[in-house]
This record gives structure tokens, C-alpha cells and sequence, in this order.
């Protein structure tokens, strides 16, 4: 059997994530504080107390999503259980990354924090946003919708999540205009609480200082394979260069996980882990391949 370990990104954090594993793992708990001294600040108490309106600044979401992810990885490895291969959708792939030993953990977490602010600021409150399109199945479709209701303002596709549901991202307007149109191509929009358009060509000026945080970042050669956003495919052998771009491209590029799911199972997968605080990854998979063998962490199923 081939096991993936799958990362969450933003949307799935809450206040008290990884609280319960604290108490229980010394490695749980070096992590937290591994992250407090590469920002030179204290992440492990918003994450753990708050409020929800700090931990969910882009700023602070990002690192500490990543954190979590780490926590629970390391607690894995010490079980002895190793991955196959890793993905991580959207700023989980720095999470991926660093299990896939190319990233040092404190290198992601200062990344991820620098991540979170230019991508927050690339783009003015209110001027962007996002929304998922469901029960449309095929990209042609998603582009004609964005098509018509662009007007020549921006809208792209972001995240091809699953099976029947995309996320585009835009301007406010054109994301509106696409939610009030998507039933005439049989389908049904939902507008997202999103603080900004991620991942859509509106984000673009974060790339610039992302890129050159990671110029200056050891990558080192990945020591499981990974399955990068930006493409989709299996990757069991990148320059430190490729990681670099991909994870620049990855800012304003749509999310591939329908094709990183299918290029995962393509080379063997029949075992999925989340690793991470929540279960919206297995949800996807579950989507994707119904008869999945399918855990999240915190469900301790890995551990039978």
C-alpha cells in the first residue's frame, strides 16, 4: 500500500487547534515553541487562545496552520510511519514541503507569516474576493462562466478542489456576477468569507517579496516526493529552483488538487492520511475516490 500525507490550508483553523496533543507530546509542544522563537513572538497563544479575530489575520492563519501540521507530522515520524508521498493545498504544501525534508520548519514558519502579509496586502479589503462553484464538473464550463461574468475585470479560476466544486476569485463584482450566473451552466455559486482573492492574477504583487524571501532560503532535495499545486504532477526529484518558483507561481495560480489527487492515485495511492487540524481534505478525496482508505490525524486512526 501507498500512503500520502495530505496538508490543510486557510479555512481550517480554529482557536484551540492541537490543544488536546499539547498535553500529550513533548514534540508537540517543542514545536509550538519552535514557531514563537523563529517569529521572535507569540503564536503558540493565539493559536491556542485567540481571539478568533487574530487567528484568523492572514498573518497569523498561515504560520500557525502550518505549525499544527508540523506538530502532528512529527509526532507520525516518531511512531515510525512515513508517507509515500505529500501534497498540501495551498499553504499547506509549505507543511508537505517541510515533512518532505526540503524546508526547515523554522525557515516555513517566517515564510509563511511573509506569505501572509503580502498576499493580504496585495490586495485592498473589499476590492476581491472568492466563491465556489458547485455540481459543474469540467474546466471548460468554469472558464466560460468566468468568461461572461468577468466584463474585463478579473475572474479566474483558483481551486479545482474536487469533483463538482471550484473556487474562483476576483473582483468583488465580477465573483458576484459569476454566483447570481452559475445556474445557467447548471450549476450553483456560494461566495466565500474570504479576507482576499487568493490565488487569481489579482495577487501578483506578493509575489515579488515572497520570491525574494525564498532566494535566500536553503531548499534542500526532497526525500519523499511531492505533488505541487501549480501542476498537478508527481514530483519525486525538483531542483530547489523548481521548489522555489512553484511555491512563487502558487500565489496567483489556481490550486490543482483534482489533478494532484489523480496523479497521487495514478502512482499507487490507496491510503490517505490528513495531516493536519481538521478533515477538508478527506472530504475531497472522499469526492474524488469513494471507496478511499481515508484518516485525518486527529481521528487517531493511523494509530490502530
Amino acid at each position: 500500500m501507498a500512503t500520502a500525507y495530505m496538508f490543510p490550508g486557510q479555512g481550517s483553523q480554529s482557536v484551540g487547534m492541537g490543544a488536546d496533543w499539547l498535553g500529550r507530546s513533548a514534540l508537540v509542544q517543542d514545536t509550538f515553541a519552535e514557531a514563537d522563537e523563529a517569529l521572535g513572538s507569540k503564536l503558540s497563544e493565539v493559536i491556542l487562545n485567540g481571539p478568533m479575530e487574530d487567528l484568523t489575520r492572514t498573518e497569523n492563519t498561515q504560520p500557525a496552520l502550518l505549525t499544527v501540521s508540523v506538530a502532528y507530522w512529527r509526532v507520525l515520524q516518531a511512531e515510525g510511519l512515513e508517507p509515500d508521498v505529500v501534497a498540501g493545498h495551498s499553504l499547506g504544501e509549505y507543511s508537505a514541503l517541510v515533512c518532505a525534508g526540503a524546508l526547515g520548519f523554522a525557515d516555513a514558519v517566517r515564510l509563511t507569516r511573509l506569505r501572509g502579509q503580502a498576499m493580504q496586502s496585495a490586495v485592498p479589503v473589499g476590492v476581491g474576493t472568492m466563491a465556489a462553484i458547485l455540481l459543474i464538473k469540467d474546466v471548460e464550463t468554469i472558464e466560460a462562466l468566468c468568461a461572461q461574468a468577468a466584463e474585463d475585470q478579473v475572474l479566474e479560476p483558483a481551486g479545482f478542489n474536487t469533483l463538482g466544486q471550484t473556487v474562483i476569485a476576483g473582483n468583488t463584482e465580477a465573483v458576484r456576477r459569476a454566483v447570481a450566473l452559475a445556474s445557467e451552466f447548471r450549476g450553483r455559486g456560494v461566495e466565500l468569507n474570504v479576507s482576499a482573492p487568493f490565488h487569481c492574477s489579482l495577487l501578483s504583487p506578493a509575489e515579488a517579496p515572497l520570491a525574494a524571501a525564498l532566494a535566500e532560503t536553503d531548499i534542500q532535495p526532497l526525500a519523499v516526493p511531492y505533488v505541487p499545486n501549480v501542476t498537478g504532477a508527481w514530483t519525486a526529484d525538483a531542483s530547489a529552483d523548481s521548489v522555489r518558483s512553484n511555491l512563487v507561481a502558487q500565489v496567483s495560480k489556481p490550486v490543482r488538487w483534482l489533478q494532484t489527487m489523480q496523479a497521487m492515485k495514478d502512482n499507487g495511492v490507496d491510503r490517505w492520511l490528513e495531516v493536519g487540524h481538521g478533515r477538508t481534505l478527506v472530504g475531497f478525496v472522499k469526492r474524488f475516490e469513494r471507496k478511499a482508505d481515508l484518516s485525518a490525524f486527529e481521528e487517531e486512526k493511523w494509530a490502530k
